[in-house]
């Protein structure tokens, strides 16, 4: 069974072209795109998250698209249930599916699996959100510190989302959040190939430089004006939000002047460019990935048909 199932994989940092290759493919083989893109779920902010256009989920059909709410609680954990469910009712009439997308955690967990972290409850996630809103990060991290200081060493304190949920299951189970990360591998019932694209490094950034362009014409300073009101949500909690936030907020630059327009855009561009040198150095690491420039669709094919044997 596992011989007649393939599951392509396609990513890379952002702005790489991934959207365009994964259509192409889904279009030549006749089946559906599974998006790995954590931000690409929320409703209501398609612009800034670089959502799939109408048109293109016309021509394929889409799944995990705009399918959430803006405060809707959402994990890898829940992913990876939701997403293995979706692939195998989909491998009932497709030998072959396509993922894409840049969100390492949601690609780990459907391609390795996560560790089975109990499901934390609501009053538990409101507590320390409630917390969070009122003191800011760093006494959450702090507490952190006392209650799993071997998380704390390795975890990125900048991250809210991080923190909270290692906070949420040290409160709800009296257990740090460490015991239960064993990163077990688990097997899948299909072959997984992993096809990385890369381009040069100013390639990349003058790409990521013209999709900000692109999304500011197009009307993201709208779509931030709209959810403003929900600024705080962790939904939002993202590169393109935060910067416009504060732009309308007149926060103050390291230099005490305003924020502008152009210095907000200028910040989206360079936190953009940061994180895709974050996304290539956590897929770096995986010596599984096959890379290719993106205009070499030709060999990508090629190494499809060859996996599809």
């Amino acid at each position: 069974m596992m011989g007649d199932r393939l599951l392509v994989v396609i990513l890379g940092p952002t702005g790489c072209g991934k959207s365009d290759i994964a259509v192409k493919l889904a279009q030549k083989y006749a089946t559906h795109i599974i998006s790995a893109d954590s931000r690409q779920m929320y409703r209501d902010i398609p612009i800034g998250t670089a959502a799939p256009s109408e048109y293109d989920r016309s021509l394929v059909p889409h799944h995990f698209v705009g399918n959430l709410d803006l405060d809707s609680y959402y994990s890898a954990a829940q992913y990876e249930s939701e997403a293995i469910e979706l692939i195998n009712k989909l491998f009932c009439k497709n030998d072959l599916l396509i993922m894409c997308g840049g969100s390492m955690m949601y690609i780990d967990a459907v391609c390795n699996g996560i560790d089975d972290i109990p499901t934390v409850l609501p009053e538990v996630r409101d507590e320390l959100l409630a917390r969070y809103n009122a003191q800011g990060l760093e006494p959450l991290a702090a507490e952190l510190r006392l209650l799993d200081q071997e998380y704390w060493k390795i975890v990125d304190r900048k991250n809210p989302k991080r923190i909270i949920h290692a906070l949420e299951i040290c409160y709800q189970t009296g257990q740090t959040f460490t015991s239960y990360r064993t990163k077990t591998k688990k097997e899948r019932p299909f072959k997984i190939l992993k096809i990385g694209l890369a381009r040069p490094r100013e390639e990349l950034y003058q790409r990521i430089n013209n999709r900000v362009d692109s999304m500011i014409k197009n009307g993201l300073i709208e779509e931030a004006r709209k959810v403003y009101p929900f600024k705080n949500l962790n939904s939002l909690n993202t590169v393109g939000y935060k910067e416009l936030f504060s732009y309308f907020d007149g926060d103050k630059t390291p230099a005490g002047e305003t924020w502008s327009l152009d210095f907000a855009i200028e910040k989206i561009k360079q936190n953009s460019r940061i994180y895709s040198r974050k996304q290539i150095t956590w897929f770096k690491r995986d010596e599984s990935i096959h890379w290719f420039h993106p205009d070499h669709i030709e060999q990508i094919e090629q190494l499809i048909e060859e996996w599809k044997q």
